[in-house]
C-alpha cells in the first residue's frame, strides 16, 4: 500500500478515492472500501483513501476532541488489511483549514490526483468552513470528467454504525457491542517498554505497552487475547488479563497506562510489537489501601478472566 504524505503538483496516474478520518475503520467504513474496491476494479484505477491527521477536531478543540479509536499507524494498518492500494495522509493546518471547497476540488483532487471516481458519506463537508459537500462535487464532476456518489449511512441491527457509536459503547463497557459495530473485537496495538516492574515485585509480570494518546476509549480491567508475543509463533495468541487506566493505587500523575499479564509467559518480550484485543470488562479501576489488598485483586483478575476462556472454549 503506497502512503503519500504531501500533494503532487501532477497525478502520475488517475484514482478512485473516498475521503473521511475512518477512525476505528468500523463496518460503515468497510462498507465504503468494499463498493469503492469494486468501481475501482471496474474502472482499472487504483483504489484510495483520503485521511486527515490530526483529526480537525484535534486540531481546532485539542481538549474537547472525542478520543481516538485508533492511531495513525493502526489505521494504516486495517485500511492496508483491507485491500487498499493508498492512502493520503493529509496534514491537517491552519492553511488547510483555509483552502476553498472549490480550491479542493480542484488543486487538490483534480490537479493532485486525478480522480475518476469519488465516493463521500451522506454527511460529508468540505472547505472553509465546510462550505463544500456533495452537491458540490455533483457540480463539478462534469466538468472535471469524475464521477461522484454519496454513500448513505451503514446500519447493524437498526443501529447507525459510527465512530461515536462505537466510542459509546467503550466507554460504557459494552464490548459486544462495540465488536458488532467493528466487525472485530476492539484493539490497542503498541510497542512493549519499559514500566515500573511493580507487577513482577507483586509475582504477576505485566508488559507495559505504549499508548500513543493519553485518553483511551476504555478503562478498567479486561480479558484479552495478545498477537504478536512469541517470537516463534508471531500468528498464535497468547491469553491474558489487562489493566487501562490511571493506576490510582500506586500513582498520581493520572496518566494512562496499559499493562498486560500473559497467563503462562516467561519470555523478554522488550521492544515487540504487540495488539491487544478486548474480550471482556471484568471491572473498574479501584484505588486499595495497601499493595497486599491490590495483589489479592490481581489474583482474581486472573482466576476470573482463565475462567473466561474455559467457558468460552466449553460453549464453542
Amino acid at each position: 500500500m503506497h502512503v503519500w504524505r504531501s500533494i503532487p503538483s501532477h497525478a502520475e496516474t488517475p484514482i478512485a478515492l473516498t475521503i473521511g478520518n475512518f477512525d476505528g475503520v468500523h463496518l460503515g467504513h468497510q462498507a465504503m472500501l468494499t463498493r469503492l474496491k469494486n468501481a475501482a476494479s471496474r474502472l482499472g484505477l487504483p483504489a484510495c483513501v483520503m485521511t486527515f491527521e490530526p483529526h480537525p477536531r484535534e486540531f481546532f478543540a485539542p481538549d474537547q476532541a472525542p478520543t481516538r479509536l485508533t492511531s495513525l499507524r493502526e489505521k494504516l494498518e486495517l485500511l492496508d488489511k483491507s485491500g487498499i492500494d493508498g492512502v493520503i495522509v493529509y496534514r491537517f493546518n491552519f492553511d488547510f483549514a483555509k483552502i476553498s471547497p472549490e480550491t479542493f476540488i480542484t488543486r487538490i483532487l483534480v490537479d493532485g490526483f486525478s480522480i475518476r471516481w469519488i465516493l463521500v458519506g451522506d454527511d460529508f463537508r468540505f472547505g472553509a468552513r465546510r462550505a463544500g459537500d456533495f452537491a458540490m462535487l455533483k457540480d463539478y464532476s462534469t466538468k472535471y470528467n469524475f464521477e461522484a456518489e454519496e454513500m448513505p449511512s451503514f446500519a447493524v441491527n437498526d443501529q447507525r454504525v459510527s465512530s461515536t457509536g462505537v466510542r459509546d459503547a467503550l466507554i460504557s463497557g459494552d464490548l459486544k457491542l462495540a465488536e458488532q459495530l467493528l466487525g472485530r473485537p476492539y484493539s490497542i496495538s503498541g510497542r512493549v517498554v519499559n514500566g515500573d516492574k511493580l507487577g513482577k515485585k507483586l509475582g504477576f509480570p505485566t508488559a507495559n505497552i505504549q499508548l500513543k494518546h493519553n485518553k483511551p476509549p476504555v478503562s478498567g480491567i479486561f480479558v484479552v487475547e495478545v498477537h504478536g508475543a512469541l517470537e516463534s509463533s508471531p500468528t498464535k495468541i497468547t491469553q491474558g488479563v489487562a489493566s487501562l487506566g490511571v493506576r490510582p493505587t500506586v500513582h498520581k500523575n493520572g496518566k494512562a497506562v496499559l499493562e498486560v499479564h500473559l497467563f503462562d509467559f516467561d519470555q523478554q518480550i522488550y521492544g515487540r510489537h504487540l495488539r491487544i484485543d478486548f474480550l471482556h470488562k471484568l471491572r473498574d479501576e479501584e484505588t486499595y489501601s495497601d499493595l497486599e489488598t491490590l495483589t489479592q485483586q490481581i489474583a482474581k483478575d486472573v482466576e476470573n478472566a482463565k475462567s473466561y476462556f474455559l467457558i468460552s472454549a466449553a460453549n464453542n
